[in-house]
């Protein structure tokens, strides 16, 4: 994907990535220069939001039953 910088130093956050990141327009963006190469990450203003969504889920359903497993071996 490619996006313009403009005469003001502005650029656009193509849409795809946008959703496929979450991203929101409160959201930053670090730029690091790598040798000739610049990576962008998304820096969000919650932490812990950067997190929720990203597991396969139903971690709190294999827990109870690992508990009650373990229960009924005892």
């Amino acid at each position: 994907m490619k996006s313009t910088i403009t005469s003001r130093g502005q650029t656009v956050v193509p849409a795809e990535i946008r959703h496929l990141f979450g991203l929101t327009p409160a959201d930053g963006l670090e730029w690091v220069v790598e040798g000739d190469t610049i990576r962008v990450h998304p820096v969000r203003r919650d932490p812990v939001a950067a997190f929720r969504g990203r597991g396969r889920g139903g971690a709190a359903s294999r827990l109870l039953a690992e508990r009650k497993a373990e229960r009924e071996r005892e």
